[in-house]
């Protein structure tokens, strides 16, 4: 019998209890990886860089911003590309049915955001084509299943036609797939021109400014530059980056973060002291056996590496069966819900394991050393 045949038959002596244990490390590990992917979705992991600067108006999410600024944001040093976009907010059929559809002017929108959504000529003509098309991203398009050269109508939240209809008719021109898996693509893109000529108010402004800075200026210089250009106008701005405003959108609600490092070292204590406790009568049941080993010559060493590889199994087995799942969830609902695991979350995950299998079986596997041969025989 090998050593890792041993650690294994020790480790399935009770089946029950086992898959029990099991069970509770994949609860665990799933909800570490849902939480984990909420925040690679949302917070910038995934897809949001440093590279790309947003101009938004300083006095919140609601405020347009005059189009004008494009001629004065372009004509800084500094600034590679400059493109706009207005933010239709609505829904399909039913209200929490929400949806988000990007006014975009297209070539100027696919000269900096063209590769990471993998926005092909075929794409661009198809949108180009007639001005109330639109491209839909796979993820929407997944969700709410529509196809190309489909007829949509989505009634807006914050846009409003002339004569105070808010019902916008569109045809699918087609549907991108963004550059990887992670990329979001739960949003359409529509040409800005139809949605500025039909709106009733706000005109010829825009929701904000995405910045493509030269690659020898840092983006946080440039925001710095930008924010200044327009701080004694009427209309002043807040420049960040995608990772930057992401973050603050978040924050308005809660601090994301500490609430899911709370939640999960919570789940992660509970489940190390019941396996701690759950070991220890495991190494009690087995007081005898131990010292059997004992007396045939095996060490304290060998004793403590065969319980730390038994606590090992189970933990290694359970997060497995926790990040298979959350990797399920993940590609079930992530688009509609930000969820996106990423390699990082996975590599963490495996390393959390590690450290939890190897904590666990220390407590049991010092009672274990501790026990005498004298002390171990009585127990028969």
């Amino acid at each position: 019998m090998t050593f890792l045949t041993l650690a294994r038959r020790n480790a399935w002596r009770k089946p029950m209890r086992t898959l029990l244990l099991m069970f509770c490390i994949a609860v665990a590990f799933l909800i570490y990886g849902l939480t984990a992917s909420f925040l690679s979705g949302t917070q910038g992991s995934a897809g949001a860089n440093d590279d790309v600067l947003g101009v938004m108006n300083k006095s919140g999410r609601g405020q347009t911003l005059p189009i004008a600024h494009l001629r004065r944001i372009a004509a800084l040093d500094g600034v590679a590309d400059v493109a706009y976009m207005s933010r239709l907010r609505g829904f399909s059929e039913v209200e929490r049915n929400v949806v988000v559809a990007n006014a975009v002017a297209v070539d100027d929108f696919a000269r900096i955001n063209g590769d990471s959504l993998a926005l092909t000529s075929d794409l661009l003509a198809a949108l180009k084509q007639g001005r109330d098309r639109v491209l839909v991203g796979r993820a929407l398009a997944d969700a709410q299943g529509w196809r190309a050269g489909q007829r949509i109508e989505i009634t807006s939240f914050n846009i409003m036609q002339q004569g105070g209809n808010r019902n916008w008719r569109f045809e699918v021109g087609g549907i991108f797939e963004g550059k990887t898996p992670s990329t979001d693509t739960y949003f359409m893109l529509a040409n800005y021109d139809y949605v500025n000529a039909l709106r009733s108010r706000d005109v010829d402004t825009v929701d904000g400014f995405v910045v493509q800075p030269v690659p020898e200026v840092t983006a946080s210089a440039l925001a710095s530059q930008i924010d200044a250009l327009f701080a004694n106008t009427g209309t002043p701005t807040r420049t960040q980056s995608e990772k930057q405003f992401l973050e603050a959108f978040l924050r308005q609600f809660a601090d994301v973060e500490l609430i899911v490092s709370l939640v999960v070292g919570a789940a992660f204590v509970t489940i190390l002291m019941i396996v701690i406790n759950t070991m220890l009568f495991a190494v009690r049941e087995r007081t005898f056996e131990i010292g059997v080993l004992k007396t045939l010559g095996f060490n304290n060493r060998f004793i403590v590496v065969l319980i730390l590889c038994e606590t090992l199994l189970i933990f290694l087995v359970g997060g497995a069966v926790g990040i298979a799942l959350t990797k399920a969830a993940t590609q079930l609902t992530g688009p509609a819900l930000g969820l996106v695991l990423t390699g990082p979350v996975v590599i963490k995950s495996l390393v959390i394991t590690v450290l939890l299998g190897v904590l666990t079986g220390c407590l049991p596997a010092a009672l274990a050393m501790r026990t005498t041969v004298s002390n171990a025989f009585r127990t028969r």
